[in-house]
């Protein structure tokens, strides 16, 4: 229950209820507002204090402590032209060193370890297999589990998109959803534009494709902006975008509606499709969820990509494109990569959304990813001091951390890896190998102490390799 109080307490300090130096409410007054005995409240502040958060002044209560200001990380200068990408083997070193059981792995965006569902999707599971038998074992169809797709559709209603079961064809993950897309639009050797920083999966799909990418700044506070993407399409024979339309990875901003509906009329008045990647949609820290950018589609353009991945169960390996132009060639290329996708998971993902339980683990899931982020900025700000500049993401589960030109992010990898801990290092996000003094940590993980102990040593290391 304390965990309530401490969640409460970091999203007012969040979102500017509870400002630096006030007290904060009695013992009293907390216990009987959310209904809690006064020791779940005292051990929530002391809990708070412990982290730094939180200041005891004898007799006269709890305080919120400084906030330290962070400046967010530049808007990078890039070199405005397509470029063949190879971050095949750094990509391989990083995943490796993820896999490692020993490892801390502070570099990976699994989101769901910070809360993990596995008790209550086993129990949806065994009442899947105790209703349908030898039937869930089966090959499922190539677009996927008809309910699952129907429910699906009937969630894009929120936005007023009126997509039927038929445009949503099932994946293995959104990382096969961005591949069937990226095939569907274009082919070797064509341009697609990326937002930079960009996700290092989506670079190593152009590379494995043999396309080219086109880096496209992103700013840290607003996202893409039309003007970098007019100037992108304007000079390059630009084939199709993949942009984050939400929660962009690794810098965490995300895209205002209004900039998200100016970028799809400019690319639609271009016959520019657009791949957007929602994965992290679900997982805002804002008032309400982002806007999918096929919302302000006219012609068909843009195709959706998402999963459960990053929001229930990584490892089913289940997510989604959403596409009415382009369904039944996105169903063909499926068919040719994969044949289905599980139907076993597919069915006890559509039960655990069907039930009610997937809405009220995300309620819980970015609960805990706020009060996450707050403690690792906190812990950050303390710990590496003014000069490295922390982004302020919007939602998600990771900063992006921009130290000064003397910093190697690849030496940082190396020297971490040497004390067991795993980060992922800026030029894993550019095909222009931009990035090198810059660090993607993930505050997707479970709070304790040895990811406290895990963050003092990562500052330490960065401290080491500025003086080598």
């Amino acid at each position: 229950m304390y965990q309530q109080v401490i969640n409460l307490i970091t999203e007012m300090r969040s979102n500017g209820t509870l400002q630096t130096g006030q007290k904060l409410p009695s013992l009293r007054n907390l216990s009987a507002s959310l209904s809690v005995s006064i020791p779940t409240v005292k051990q929530a502040y002391v809990e708070l204090e412990r982290q730094g958060l939180v200041l005891a002044k004898p007799k006269s209560g709890y305080f919120l402590t400084q906030q330290y200001a962070s400046d967010q990380p530049k808007k990078a200068r890039l070199p405005n032209k397509p470029m063949a990408v190879s971050r095949q083997q750094l990509i391989e070193d990083v995943f490796k060193s993820i896999h490692q059981p020993h490892n801390l792995a502070l570099g990976v965006a699994n989101p769901v370890a910070a809360l993990p569902i596995t008790k209550t999707l086993n129990r949806t599971m065994r009442r899947v297999m105790s209703v349908m038998g030898d039937k869930a074992l089966h090959y499922g169809a190539v677009a996927g589990y008809e309910p699952l797709r129907r429910q699906l559709a009937f969630s894009y209603m929120e936005y007023a998109l009126p997509l039927a079961p038929d445009d949503i064809i099932i994946t293995n993950g959104a990382q096969e959803a961005l591949n069937i897309a990226l095939q569907c639009v274009a082919k070797a050797g064509d341009v697609i534009a990326v937002e930079s920083p960009c996700y290092f999966g989506i670079l190593e799909l152009i590379e494995n494709l043999g396309m080219l990418a086109l880096e496209v700044p992103i700013c840290s506070e607003d996202g893409l902006t039309l003007q970098d993407v007019k100037k992108a399409i304007n000079k390059h024979p630009v084939k199709a975008c993949i942009f984050s339309s939400t929660i962009a990875n690794p810098i965490g901003c995300e895209l205002a509606d209004e900039a998200k509906q100016q970028i799809v009329e400019l690319l639609e008045d271009k016959n520019i499709p657009l791949i957007e990647d929602d994965v992290y949609g679900d997982l805002y820290f804002t008032e309400k969820r982002g806007i999918p950018a096929q919302k302000y589609s006219k012609k068909g353009l843009v195709i959706t990509c998402s999963s459960f991945s990053k929001t229930a169960a990584p490892a089913y390996r289940i997510g989604w494109i959403a596409t009415q132009k382009f369904s039944q060639r996105c169903a063909q290329i499926k068919r040719a990569l994969s044949c289905s996708s599980s139907h076993m998971n597919q069915i006890t993902l559509f039960e655990f959304v069907r039930s009610g339980d997937y809405e009220r683990y995300l309620t819980q899931l970015r609960s805990v990813l706020m009060t996450n982020k707050a403690r690792m900025l906190n812990k950050l700000q303390q710990l590496l001091g003014d000069n490295t500049r922390i982004s302020d993401p919007k939602g998600g589960c990771v900063f992006w951390l921009e130290f000064d030109s003397s910093i190697n992010s690849a030496n940082v990898f190396q020297l971490a890896l040497q004390q067991n801990i795993s980060v992922s290092p800026g030029m894993l996000f550019s095909p222009s190998n931009r990035y090198q003094h810059c660090i993607r940590l993930s505050y997707g993980l479970p709070w304790n102490d040895r990811l406290e102990e895990g963050l003092k040593v990562f500052a330490a290391i960065c401290k080491e390799a500025k003086n080598t």
